[in-house]
């Protein structure tokens, strides 16, 4: 009996024992699962003063101590347990705004920013969340403010983003008046320039020495040097992403400047209570009107000017949608009596943003870009005897959606495609002599491009962040058109065409080339102030630029791959050391790369690339390499900031039938450039900057020996090498001082004037150097020896300081 009821007791107790803990555990496993009850807090972050989203504001939560960034057109979303958390938004250039969430549901919390200069108590405040530069995935990335560039010196006192960018690491030009810009050893037509997601074939006016660029229509610059991420596709070296403003939200505003040849004036205004607003910028050029009456009769009717015109509108649907247009239309003309030339970009642009969730952003994006060139004698007299007309262009049209999937603060996913349409007309022209007419048409080319992506980037510890992705492009060339092979040849000399070629028709499927580029990217935190990036990227370009000159000119005929050009390929790899300073008042970096190209194309001697059917008969194709080290320094805070940068690289070409095979520098290597930017607020009115560049000549191929026939002396390349030599270092230094008006414009806006100096010493940099016969008379000794004299000549294209004065105004 005690035994029984011993056991019973402990039976009991036992029960009374399990039912305790199945309660603790319910108990636990409810609050468990309150507190892994997850919410959503996403919304838009814009500015103050007129209302455009802000692009890469930091949206950082402390006690998490998590955080993102907001997307290009301001969007933020973040996923967290149920509670309350402090949220700091923050912003290079702006006060930081704290707000206070009770995260109980999903919420939208949209904020604005204020500038700082409102508050100068924060000018010397952080204005980002400590080390973002150091924490963010992105390596080999630069990001200028337009603000900054503003301050900047600029050739005759006009902001040109082109030139700005050319004084990052990594980035160069092979002189004054050349187009575009090369980064990381690849020419100008490997960097794919979009402004607003539409591509610019020509980012120059007048030769390379302003951009196409309007500053008062820029919101957001970002360089892509490396890195790149898996939506981007279409070039192989480098990604220059410019985004227009949206237009005053908030209230009209009309701003412009008055410069010593050219002028603008932008005008921006909301319109339905707010939804919506707008922007249009127009340029232009007189230096030709001011130089009219100081031509002769021959020149009176020369011509030698450009304009551009940019306009952005955008509305808004509801909490969900969001649309935008936009548009760009330039021209550059230059002529004088029976004989000119010009070049355009065209590009349209609509878009349409929707919040699927709060959770799934998507953006869509159509576009239409034309670039077309002529040149003409007598193009507008139909009826002269003599008279030249062509005319080339290429247009793309593409649709590209892309998506966003917030799945946690440490976990974002992107994925989306792209299709792209090519339409390339390398030559419509016509010639006539003494009445005689000749059509010299070449054949239109048509191909279409298709690419899927799709990449994921992912927090795994405090420490280690990574950015990993896929993107398969997929190109067809198309009909209507006739393909020709080629007969074997020794390398170096011009492919002759077999006859009959083979004739497809409209839609048909010439050849095809499909490629999976992988892109990686990590990020590992040594400690609080510094980390350590590496990066891996592959891209494939499947469109050429054909070149034969010192520098590229907007007269190049653009071409697509076919069955004898290849697309053209590279590899990228990256590592990079980031570390900051002093509460992140200064931040440095050292980045070294190394890339590996394919299928680039050269020229056989003599090669004729324009109007020529066979042109594919002239090409050749190589390897190339380039590799280096970048180190930077950036004063973010203070009344002087600023950078400076130096990059050591070497960019190198390899092609059968060139240099004897051998491995030659490559025309835009550059091993040595230094290049410094100071800007000093010495008060509220008045700021001083200034530029300095110096750096290493580019390569240039001079005779290694001569001879003399019928009284002419002939120079010579006995070993036939390429790029032999150098020609002198380039250096710079340009200056500037903005000064703001004590009064107000009409007593309502603001002005100031700028005032520069570009290239303060006169130095004559050398943009290429020849050789040729020495015009002076030979001597009595050098005529018995029948000896001639050669000389080396150097073309400048400034040859000497050149001051501006440029009056800036807003209301």
């Amino acid at each position: 009996m005690i035994r029984l009821r011993i056991n019973h007791q402990s039976i009991s107790m036992k029960s009374k024992i399990q039912k305790k803990w199945i309660g603790l555990l319910l108990s636990f496993f409810s609050i468990t699962a309150v507190a892994q009850t997850k919410h959503t807090v996403s919304g838009y972050v814009k500015d103050l003063a007129n209302g455009e989203g802000l692009i890469g504001v930091s949206v950082y939560v402390r006690e998490a101590q998590t955080g993102v960034v907001t997307n290009p057109y301001g969007f933020y979303s973040l996923t967290l347990p149920a509670g309350t958390y402090t949220v700091v938004y923050s912003y290079i250039g702006y006060q930081k705004n704290t707000k206070t969430i009770d995260l109980t549901a999903d919420q939208t919390v949209s904020v604005e920013l204020s500038d700082e200069s409102e508050n100068l108590k924060e000018v010397t405040i952080s204005t980002k969340r400590d080390d973002e530069n150091v924490r963010s995935i992105e390596m080999s990335v630069n990001k200028v403010e337009m603000k900054t560039i503003k301050k900047m010196p600029a050739l005759l006192g006009e902001v040109d983003l082109i030139r700005s960018i050319q004084l990052l690491p990594g980035v160069t030009t092979v002189g004054e008046g050349a187009s575009g810009f090369n980064v990381r050893g690849g020419d100008i037509s490997q960097n794919l320039v979009l402004l607003d997601e539409a591509p610019v074939f020509n980012s120059s006016h007048l030769f390379g020495f302003f951009s196409v660029f309007n500053p008062d229509v820029v919101k957001d610059v970002k360089l892509f040097k490396g890195g790149i991420p898996a939506q981007y596709g279409g070039r192989i070296s480098s990604i220059l992403d410019v985004r227009m403003k949206e237009g005053n939200a908030k209230k009209r505003e009309i701003n412009g400047g008055i410069g010593s040849i050219f002028s603008r004036l932008t005008y921006e205004q909301p319109f339905a209570a707010g939804k919506g607003s707008f922007i249009v910028a127009a340029r232009r050029s007189y230096i030709d009107i001011l130089a009219k009456p100081f031509l002769n009769k021959d020149l009176k009717d020369s011509k030698f000017n450009f304009y551009d015109l940019t306009a952005k509108v955008n509305y808004r649907l509801g909490n969900k949608d969001t649309f935008f247009a936009s548009g760009y239309l330039g021209k550059d003309v230059f002529g004088g009596g029976d004989f000119g030339f010009g070049w355009g970009n065209k590009t349209l642009t609509g878009r349409w943003n929707h919040i699927f969730s709060n959770k799934l952003f998507m953006n869509l994006t159509a576009y239409y870009s034309n670039y077309d060139y002529n040149l003409g004698q007598n193009e507008n007299d139909k009826n002269a005897k003599d008279r030249f007309v062509w005319n080339s262009k290429i247009i793309t049209k593409s649709i590209k959606p892309d998506f966003t999937y917030y799945i946690t603060p440490k976990n974002q996913l992107t994925f989306g495609g792209q299709y792209i349409n090519y339409n390339s007309s390398p030559g419509k022209a016509t010639a006539v002599s003494e009445g005689e007419g000749l059509n010299l048409d070449l054949p239109s080319r048509h191909a279409d491009e298709s690419a899927i992506y799709i990449a994921n980037e992912q927090k795994l510890t405090d420490k280690i962040s990574l950015q990993y992705g896929i993107r398969y492009s997929y190109f067809r060339s198309l009909g209507a058109g006739i393909e020709y092979s080629y007969r074997d040849t020794t390398a170096g000399i011009r492919r002759q065409p077999i006859f009959p070629g083979k004739e497809y028709q409209s839609g048909d499927v010439i050849k095809t080339y499909g490629n999976f580029e992988p892109r990686f990217a990590v990020n590992i935190g040594l400690n609080s102030v510094s980390s350590l990036k590496i990066s891996y990227n592959r891209m494939s370009q499947y469109l050429h630029l054909l070149s034969n000159t010192a520098a590229s000119s907007p007269l190049d005929v653009w071409t697509l791959s076919s069955s004898n050009i290849k697309p053209e390929l590279a590899d990228q790899v990256a590592l990079g050391w980031f570390r900051n300073f002093k509460d992140n008042m200064y931040e440095a970096s050292v980045e070294v790369y190394y890339k590996k190209l394919h299928n680039q194309l050269d020229y056989v001697i003599g090669s004729d690339l324009l109007l020529n059917q066979f042109v594919e008969g002239d090409l050749l194709t190589g390897r190339g390499r380039a590799y280096g080290a970048e180190f930077y320094l950036k004063k973010n805070k203070g009344r002087l900031t600023g950078w400076v940068s130096y990059t050591l690289s070497k960019t190198e070409r390899q092609v059968n039938g060139v240099n004897n095979g051998d491995w030659f520098a490559a025309r835009f290597d550059k091993p040595h450039n230094f290049t410094s930017v100071a800007i000093f607020e010495l008060n509220k009115r008045l700021t001083l900057s200034s530029n300095f560049t110096i750096a290493s000549g580019t390569p240039a191929t001079f005779p290694t020996n001569g001879y003399s026939w019928g009284g002419y002396s002939l120079g010579n390349n006995y070993n036939n090498a390429r790029n032999n030599n150098r020609i002198p270092a380039y250096h710079r230094l340009d200056l500037a001082a903005t000064l703001k008006a004590r009064k107000k414009l009409f007593g309502i806006g603001e002005g100031e004037w700028v005032f520069s100096i570009y290239n303060v010493y006169n130095r004559r940099n050398a943009f290429s150097v020849y050789t040729r016969q020495n015009e002076d008379k030979p001597t009595a000794s050098e005529k018995a020896q029948n000896l001639l004299r050669t000389q080396a000549v150097r073309y400048s294209v400034i040859g000497s300081l050149i001051p501006s004065v440029t009056y800036n105004f807003k209301f």
